[in-house]
């Protein structure tokens, strides 16, 4: 067997060797996992995983490289990858470079070889914690004295914002949107304009002043990374919205929603990321296997404005709030992952649109 590479050491001190690709550097992130059977290149592209080492669950990834439609965003954020086994040979016809041409290009680093059903056991036992990949001739204790004075980042929100607004727009469109760009992701916006909607994606700093100068029918929140409680501005300017225009929030755009009504968000033991989580719709009583990407959830001590609409069947978390006197609602699970309940939020947030033009 070839020496190993690189290794994984976590900030309890446990240790897991393997080998590098993508940049060869050192990096001390986050560590998280996902369960995810495919999507790899929407993973590694998603900006909500900025600053993160995900550990993928499924034992093969690369195998189908990476294609031009699927990414998420244009310049991925990953923080890092770790899988078990990397396949740098693609057989599919699609693909126009590996994922690990596409990781060097980036600058993020990766390792494979190690076992990350082990790894995922610990991280569930122990939560998500500091991790940083190195040499694997690296001293423990120097890695761990690292670990100790580094502090992850805080400022992942302004890092994957656009820095100035864009649009994406349809023939013949029926409404006009405005995205706050927490971390969007381009599959949303392509959903949106799947309805109908003239999409216009402004930073996440943007003023009630900014957002209405564009003449919305509706406002979405967008998913993003990071602690909710850091994206002050946009928070803000939810309460100067509400009641003015429908207001549809996704993933971190709950959690976001939730804090502007009062509510309380807390992080996650180890979160929610994959696409196998069973999402009740307690209106209609159907379930939905949906994705998840998530380290945030929202405390079920709701202020009186707002109602719980979905859960999670796996451990009873909030997955949907609303205020019907707003027309405000939210989901914290993707809706492009579950094509029934997609077809079914969106159509409420026309509906929204609609009577809002008819008021």
């Amino acid at each position: 067997m070839k020496a190993f590479t690189k290794k994984l050491v976590l900030e309890s001190g446990r240790e897991f060797y393997g080998y590098g690709f993508g940049a060869d550097r050192e990096a001390i992130l986050e560590i998280v996992f996902n369960t995810a059977v495919v999507g790899y290149q929407e993973i590694m592209s998603d900006p909500a995983y900025t600053g993160q080492l995900v550990v993928m669950t499924y034992p093969l990834i690369g195998n189908y490289g990476m294609a031009d439609e699927d990414y998420e965003t244009k310049t991925p954020t990953i923080g890092g990858m770790a899988v078990r086994e990397y396949n740098d040979s693609p057989s599919n016809f699609r693909y126009t470079r590996t994922l690990n041409e596409v990781l060097e290009e980036c600058d993020v680093p990766a390792i494979w070889g190690l076992d990350t059903r082990a790894l995922t056991r610990v991280i569930r036992d122990e939560g998500t914690q500091k991790v940083i990949i190195t040499d694997a001739s690296t001293p423990t204790e120097e890695a761990l004295k690292k670990l100790q004075e580094a502090a992850l980042p805080t400022d992942t929100l302004q890092r994957v914002s656009c820095k100035k607004r864009w649009m994406s727009r349809v023939p013949n469109h029926t409404y006009d949107v405005v995205a706050i760009d927490c971390g969007i992701k381009n599959s949303l916006v392509r959903q949106l304009n799947a309805v109908g909607c003239n999409v216009t994606v402004l930073p996440y700093d943007s003023t009630l002043e900014d957002v209405m100068s564009f003449r919305p029918d509706g406002v979405l929140i967008s998913n993003g990374p990071g602690n909710p409680a850091e994206a002050a501005p946009v928070i803000e300017l939810v309460k100067q919205l509400r009641g003015k225009k429908p207001i549809f929030g996704i993933g971190l755009g709950q959690q976001i929603i939730a804090l502007a009504y009062g509510a309380k968000v807390e992080k996650m033991k180890f979160g929610h990321r994959g696409c196998n989580h069973p999402v009740k719709n307690l209106a209609t009583g159907l379930i939905e296997v949906a994705s998840q990407n998530h380290g945030f959830v929202v405390l079920p001590e709701l202020p009186g404005m707002l109602s719980i609409t979905h859960t999670n069947l796996l451990d009873n978390t909030i997955e949907g709030v609303e205020c019907k006197l707003d027309r405000i609602f939210a989901v914290q699970f993707d809706p492009a992952s579950a094509e029934a309940e997609c077809h079914d939020l969106f159509k409420k947030f026309v509906k929204l649109m609609e009577e809002g033009r008819d008021a």
